[in-house]
């Protein structure tokens, strides 16, 4: 009978004689799934416990069974800007469902029969489960070693604690501004951890060939990434390690830099030659992928009579979770931005991450933002009550505006927060406020408005680039070489537009593929809000070579002077006589001269962008004239309606209003604004990761875990300013993360004004809600 064979690439894989594989596929579905294997983790019981004994040798017996792996196997460290963690635990675990174990097999059902197989022997320990509790000093250490991890220069461990960044603010002198305020304010607030609920959960496939080369196909936002933190860790050099990233299903930071992709890695390296793929199961979606952080946080702020600030301190305690490797980023990027959109001279912040026994915090839409502005713009509406003025008016005497400093001393201009601010009160119908609402006698339900601020830069290191390549196909279609990734955000669509708009072709003829580390143009990540303007500029640049090159060859082809050729609608003419045209690709290829000599060759744009003037913050007061690329600023609206009798906020109307410098795309950048309201709107009111005394997920699916549906999306008013960023292309800057940042606040501040009860602790659900209203 003759062998059955399978294609991988340009390799060929016999099923019978298992032989390895020779090449790699640029997709997943070219994989063949008659020679896949499917892997399965065991995960710990305990949120925090030593690993006395792992025994895997059954469940390596088990016919089917093509590799297994234990911690000891693989004690790898990886990180991208703490390097902390390892793919499966090694000395102890840290959270309840860490991987203690990984198995590849023929079938999913033989996977999971081997990892009931595998024997382990815990030691528990105590787990510190409270934020508070774990920054005392008697608090057991979650990373005894802490101070043996590499990190970047930009984060700041305390050794020999739980404290795994701190990052620091000192401009002007405090104490002497609250010393001139004629009334200070203070409160503490918080937010718990929630899960980014993408509709894809993740997924990857892994190949470790017989060259020695690692191909990995995952569902991320950070392909060159992911790569990068795979040849540190595992000393490979980079051309050794493939990441192919197809369409994402939903990543909302949730799949940024590399999560459950490095378990896969040692199972592919054990059993090399066949591809593996792990797909999370929702259950380990909640649990086991990045959660949003939660924080605690205390707010103290001085003002004079004339609604002046004069000085504020802000300390943010962040439980970071068992792992902070990207956390620690989250905690200084909340930490520079502590002044909101406010221009307060003196200021002291404090920003913690630290280690608890939870699942492992990470980047989600918004980066620390949704977190911090959930206490200032709180902070900011209880201290224009406690002056009797309108939140509004109150808000226009302290906006950032041309010339004012923000938290790290830097000059600001082209600011539109005021313009937003305006519009956004406008669009809502804003009536002055001076006061909380108060509950009428046989009154069910009543209604109110609030309004909150916001403003973000892209957190991003000083040297996070962009590039693009534009090829011309010689049938006039063009191939734009990108990295940036399609989450669902429309980024193909804009950076496409910007080709066409510069090279001069239609936006059809573009051709965007996915993402492929060997291939594609390099890409630091899809996160920050930063493709549009990265990417864009990019782009635009390697569009503008390219047309540089084809009115060259149009140049010598029609023999004018360059001047007087341009293209439009995918055709070169010559401006002084426009019925002299061909189709770009006609000179695709080069030009061909009435000699019949050849010129130029085949056209091909390159493009880079990296913003410029970027200046480190001083580790110890966090002052820099520019310390980041641009700052998006935005403001939200909303009117409740809220029940009486049982605590239920619904949240009738928004409006929203942001300054993305230039819309590129109207219909992308609403919808943006949209999504991004209805998910404000599921943290502000239902969502909440909850846990049991020994750190157990009690809510790991849709069952417990509620999020907002059809039945809660309100009546959207969506407006723009548009102050021009200098370096975005068109003027553009990103607007993605923002949009959700101001609706929780916005809803409380509403609330406060329908009945005068403050909610200071999220999700404002309908039971939280009712308490506080019995408690009033």
């Amino acid at each position: 009978m003759a062998a059955k064979t399978s294609y991988i690439g340009a390799g060929v894989v016999r099923n019978d004689a298992r032989e390895k594989v020779t090449g790699t596929a640029r997709y997943a579905g070219d994989l063949k799934f008659d020679r896949m294997l499917y892997a399965k983790l065991l995960r710990s019981k305990y949120a925090h416990a030593r690993l006395v004994r792992v025994d895997a040798s059954k469940a390596a017996k088990l016919p089917g069974v093509k590799a297994v792996v234990t911690g000891k196997d693989f004690p790898y460290r990886m990180g991208l800007y703490l390097v902390d963690r390892t793919p499966y635990a090694v000395d102890k675990v840290r959270y309840y469902g860490e991987p203690v174990a990984g198995v590849a097999a023929i079938s999913p059902e033989i996977a999971e029969e081997a990892l009931s197989l595998i024997e382990v022997e815990y030691e528990e320990l105590p787990p510190v489960l409270d934020v508070l509790e774990a920054i005392k000093p008697e608090s057991p250490l979650v990373h005894p070693n802490l101070h043996e991890y590499e990190h970047v220069p930009a984060i700041f461990p305390v050794p020999h604690t739980n404290i795994s960044n701190h990052f620091k603010i000192r401009k002007g002198d405090v104490e002497k501004g609250f010393a001139e305020a004629d009334l200070i304010v203070e409160d503490t607030y918080y937010v718990p951890q929630i899960q980014h609920s993408p509709l894809e959960p993740h997924a990857a496939i892994a190949l470790y060939d017989r060259e020695g080369k690692l191909t990995i196909w995952a569902s991320s936002q950070s392909p060159f990434a992911m790569r990068k933190i795979l040849s540190q860790s595992l000393k490979w050099p980079m051309h050794k390690i493939r990441v192919i990233g197809p369409y994402v299903g939903g990543g909302f930071g949730g799949k940024a830099g590399l999560n459950v992709e490095a378990t896969l890695v040692p199972l592919a390296m054990k059993a090399r030659g066949y591809p593996m793929k792990l797909v999370c199961t929702r259950e380990e979606e909640f649990r086991d992928t990045f959660v949003r952080q939660g924080m605690w946080c205390r707010l103290k702020t001085g003002v004079k009579r004339n609604g002046r600030i004069t000085a504020q301190e802000f300390e943010m305690y962040w439980d970071g979770g068992a792992y902070t490797e990207y956390g620690v980023n989250v905690t200084r990027a909340a930490g520079y931005s502590s002044a909101g959109v406010y221009d307060i001279p003196n200021m002291k912040t404090d920003s913690y991450c630290v280690y608890t026994n939870k699942p492992v915090g990470g980047p989600l839409r918004g980066f620390g933002h949704g977190e911090n502005h959930w206490a200032i713009e709180q902070h900011m509406d209880q201290i224009a009550h406690r002056l009797g003025m309108d939140p509004v008016e109150f808000r226009m005497i302290n906006l950032q505006r041309e010339g004012s400093t923000n938290a790290t001393g830097q000059v600001l201009h082209n600011v539109g927060i005021g313009k937003c601010l305006e519009e956004t009160a406008r669009l809502i119908g804003w009536t002055k406020v001076t006061g909380p609402g108060k509950i009428e006698p046989g009154t069910k339900k009543v209604r109110a408005k609030g309004i909150a601020c916001m403003t973000k830069a892209p957190a991003m290191p000083n040297d996070a680039a962009s590039t693009a390549i534009v090829k011309l196909n010689d049938d006039g279609t063009v191939v734009l070489n990108i990295s940036a990734q399609e989450l669902g955000q429309g980024a193909f669509t804009v950076l496409a537009q910007i080709c066409a708009e510069e090279l001069g072709v239609r936006y059809e003829d573009i051709r965007i593929y996915p993402v492929d580390t060997d291939h594609g143009a390099y890409e630091w990540q899809t996160v920050a809000s930063r493709i549009t303007y990265s990417c864009g500029r990019a782009v635009m640049e390697a569009a503008r070579d390219a047309k540089r090159q084809l009115i060259d060859h149009a140049s010598r082809y029609f023999g004018v002077p360059a001047e007087d050729v341009d293209v439009v609608d995918g055709e070169v003419f010559v401006k002084s006589n426009p019925s002299r045209r061909v189709p770009v690709g006609t000179l695709a290829l080069g030009a061909t001269l009435p000699d019949f000599s050849g010129y130029g060759g085949p056209v091909v744009g390159r493009g880079k962008f990296i913003p410029e003037g970027i200046v480190a913050m001083d580790a110890e007061t966090g002052q820099s004239p520019k310390p980041v690329a641009n700052w998006t600023y935005g403001a939200q609206a909303v009117e409740i309606e809220l029940d009486l009798e049982t605590g239920r906020i619904d949240v009738k109307k928004v409006a929203a209003v942001y300054d993305a410098g230039r819309v590129i795309n109207p219909v992308t950048a609403t919808s943006q604004v949209e999504g991004g309201v209805v998910q404000g709107l599921s943290i502000g009111l239902f969502e909440e990761m909850k846990f049991d005394e020994r750190g157990k997920l009690l809510n790991p699916s849709y069952v417990d875990y509620k999020i907002a549906t059809a039945a809660e999306i309100p009546e959207m008013l969506v407006g723009f300013v548009e102050v021009p960023q200098e370096d975005g292309p068109y003027g553009a800057r990103g607007i993605g993360e923002h949009v959700m940042v101001p609706t929780p606040p916005a809803i409380a501040n509403a609330l406060f004004h329908a009945v005068g009860v403050r909610v200071k602790r999220l999700p404002m659900t309908s039971e939280n809600v009712y308490w506080a209203l019995r408690q009033k």
